[in-house]
């Protein structure tokens, strides 16, 4: 089937799936549960590339952000956050092999922007603030939740969560959270006024918290090593250029330093960390200005400061950018909406997928963690007026 004729039959889908849809979730019990199946697949109408579709509901689904997990620890589900059961987004769970997609939250206070996965248990965390009430971090006993919606006997949302600890009053959410990688620390990236941001730790285990630091900026793109125990990346963020964007430190307060010293003539943004020494991140070349110095996908070795350019593409150049953890593939969307893969032992770039520009998100392309596929959201479908996630295989080893 071309794609043309596929689009159009996805497109009488959505018109006839999300109504009786809407009918099923907004009766009894919501946590748990299960939604069709949407998985379908399609093939790059550029590169010939075939893509397997996620989603296809008419509703907004968003991967998580690319500095975090995507992946439940035991490699069978994808978390997302979407909007498809009315109201503010929820956290969902979609069966990679399978496509069925469970709702995982009900409570319209959980902060779906910033959804963590464990990497070594089925456990999420996530935060809650209602309008006036303090910030609170919960986890969630994913296995069990997931358990019982196969079953075909979930129970209420506060059955699976439970609260680990409250930020003091004066505190917001900036910036996001993560976990350490030894899972017994977050490191929550907190607002402390207008333009004055920080960052603390939580116990796990305890819910004692503590400062990391506090700085005179806006916290921003808070992210742990998968790798170090205790090494955080963070930015100053402006929504815009900063002076100077990416830091790192400890998680004790220690080694506090500016990562890659930017100089007037460069605009860095959207770090993110790929393997146990390197940060991969963007210099951008969007505007004619800058693109009088070196740009694109650069990395920076955390431990050295040693940096590296890894790759760029015309136009207005690379947006966002990710690696596998092995080491061998950087991959980066563009501005027109598309997908590049970068072959670091031989600097090749190969364009994988076209035609995903999307207003105001962005494709953010994510490494599986066994580095065999990249997923991505993508405007396609629905001609840029709501998010699909999908997947691409990587070539053979």
């Amino acid at each position: 089937m071309k794609l043309k004729d596929q689009l159009e039959l996805i497109s009488c889908l959505l018109v006839l799936l999300p109504a009786s849809w809407g009918d099923n979730v907004a009766a009894g019990q919501v946590t748990g549960r299960r939604f069709p199946s949407e998985m379908t697949a399609i093939h790059d109408s550029v590169t010939g590339i075939p893509i397997t579709v996620l989603t296809t509901d008419s509703a907004n689904d968003s991967k998580i952000y690319q500095t975090h997990p995507q992946w439940t620890a035991d490699g069978r589900y994808i978390v997302f956050r979407s909007d498809r059961a009315g109201g503010r987004p929820r956290a969902f769970a979609v069966e990679v092999n399978r496509g069925d997609i469970i709702q995982l939250t009900e409570d319209p206070d959980v902060n779906t922007g910033s959804l963590n996965l464990s990497r070594k248990k089925m456990l999420l965390y996530y935060t809650k603030a209602g309008p006036g009430e303090p910030v609170r971090l919960y986890v969630m006993d994913l296995g069990r939740l997931l358990g019982d919606s196969r079953s075909g006997n979930p129970s209420r949302e506060g059955d699976y969560e439970r609260l680990i600890a409250t930020l003091p009053d004066d505190l917001s959410e900036s910036g996001g959270f993560c976990l350490d990688c030894s899972e017994d620390k977050a490191y929550m990236g907190v607002s402390r006024g207008r333009e004055l941001g920080g960052i603390r730790w939580i116990d796990l285990r305890t819910g004692e918290v503590g400062t990391v630091i506090d700085v005179d900026f806006r916290m921003g793109h808070v992210q742990a090593s998968p790798f170090v125990p205790g090494e955080i990346v963070y930015c100053h963020e402006t929504g815009g250029d900063a002076p100077q964007r990416m830091w790192t430190i400890m998680g004790d307060g220690s080694g506090n330093r500016p990562l890659y010293k930017e100089c007037e003539q460069e605009w860095v943004t959207h770090e993110v960390i790929t393997t146990p020494d390197l940060v991969y991140f963007n210099v951008m070349a969007h505007l004619p200005g800058l693109r009088k110095k070196a740009t694109g996908i650069f990395s920076i070795n955390l431990r050295n400061d040693e940096v590296r350019v890894l790759g760029q593409v015309g136009g207005r150049g690379f947006w966002h950018c990710n690696g596998s953890a092995d080491g061998r593939w950087a991959a980066g969307d563009d501005f027109r909406g598309s997908i590049h893969l970068i072959n670091l032992e031989t600097s090749e770039i190969t364009l994988l997928t076209t035609g995903h520009r999307m207003r105001p998100d962005h494709c953010h392309p994510t490494f599986s963690p066994d580095g065999k596929q990249i997923l991505f959201q993508s405007g396609m479908l629905s001609n840029g007026k709501s998010l699909d996630l999908m997947l691409i295989d990587l070539p053979a080893r």
